[in-house]
């Protein structure tokens, strides 16, 4: 039996939200079906993060589902609008999904700015809007996939905004991936995601591209810009991997070498992701996950670097949410303690407890 199967059981929710043992199957379709590049990572995450982790996953994937499969993409918007908000007043749809994102949400403190920069993505994709440069291919990569790289890290514990800056920049690099990928089959779907002002340059016009999708040299070049700025991004995620908890660092490695392998991928085949779909093989990924975990044996390192300008906005939110639920319930002295004061602490106490346990025998 897969973790997971125990995931609907043993998560804590708000008083009045009931999970039913007949509401498991469709998460579980949606994070084994959905993902397997996020699948194999997940299974590096400690349990505690894993789960939740998961059940992001799970609500992400069923959103995108409900817009993609949806007759009428705005009604279908409005409706994940109305499940967020039942899902942040601890009142979810009864779907799986939403009981476990509810927990997950309040549990974290996820701040509600952050699912909806999510669904705006998502509108973003039903529109099939066009991007004229890279920067605005940033913007949207950083709704669908900076917002997860956010909220993981705040799965994880991580909420300095060096590490939520970083977090983003993982997001945006893993859909920077995906775009290069999958070049084609979005084409044939009406969907372009390359920055316009590139095509033009090399000389492609984007409608007659959409109309008959074929893979040309040109092409191939803009593809190859898009996987360099993929590159770029993910060496920057990379220095805020050191910011994450020790347990958790393996499966973030694993993550960022797994989704840049497609792009390595994609660059084999001369940047051709209309022909064929680039598929990283099992083999493969294997490897990377061992090379993750030997990665994460040794310290990483870190260097302060600039947000993204289009994730500033998701770091922001965080600050924010920070900043008034300080101003509205302040932790105690002893809250504020370092990790290594409060194992001192408690190491005192068992000596304490251990000594009186001796005087009373």
């Amino acid at each position: 039996m897969d973790a997971t199967d125990n995931f609907f059981d043993s998560v804590e929710l708000p008083d009045n939200v009931l999970i039913g043992a007949g509401d498991r199957a469709a998460c579980m379709a949606a994070i084994r079906n959905g993902s397997r590049t996020f699948h194999a990572a997940s299974l590096l995450l400690p349990e505690r993060v894993r789960l939740p982790a998961l059940a992001l996953y799970a609500f992400c994937r069923l959103a995108d589902d409900a817009i993609d499969e949806s007759g009428d993409p705005r009604r279908a918007l409005a409706d994940l609008h109305d499940r967020l908000d039942r899902a942040y007043a601890g009142e979810p749809v009864a779907i799986a999904a939403d009981r476990a994102i509810a927990s997950t949400l309040l549990e974290f403190e996820i701040p509600r700015e952050i699912p909806m920069a999510l669904l705006e993505g998502f509108a973003w994709d039903s529109e099939r809007r066009r991007y004229a440069t890279l920067a605005d291919v940033h913007a949207y990569s950083v709704r669908v996939a900076g917002t997860v790289g956010v909220m993981m890290a705040l799965l994880m514990g991580a909420r300095s905004s060096d590490a939520l800056a970083r977090a983003a920049d993982l997001g945006v690099a893993m859909q920077l991936s995906n775009i290069a990928r999958d070049v084609g089959e979005d084409a044939r779907a009406g969907r372009l995601y390359l920055p316009l002002n590139w095509l033009q340059e090399a000389g492609i016009d984007h409608q007659q591209f959409l109309a008959a999708p074929s893979f040309t040299p040109q092409l191939g070049s803009v593809v190859a810009r898009l996987l360099e700025s993929a590159n770029e991004i993910y060496a920057r995620a990379a220095f805020g991997i050191s910011a994450l908890p020790l347990g958790c660092r393996p499966a973030i490695h694993a993550a960022r070498l797994m989704y840049a392998e497609i792009g390595h991928e994609v660059s084999r085949r001369s940047g051709d992701s209309v022909s064929s779909r680039a598929v990283v093989p099992p083999a493969r990924k294997a490897m990377l996950l061992a090379r993750a975990l030997s990665a994460s044996a040794w310290p990483s390192a870190s260097r302060r670097l600039p947000v993204l300008p289009e994730a500033l906005f998701l770091i922001e939110a965080v600050e924010r949410a920070d900043q008034h639920r300080a101003s509205v319930n302040p932790l105690p002295p002893s809250a504020t303690k370092s990790l290594e004061e409060q194992m001192l602490s408690i190491i005192d106490l068992f000596e304490k407890l251990e000594r009186r346990g001796r005087e009373t025998t």
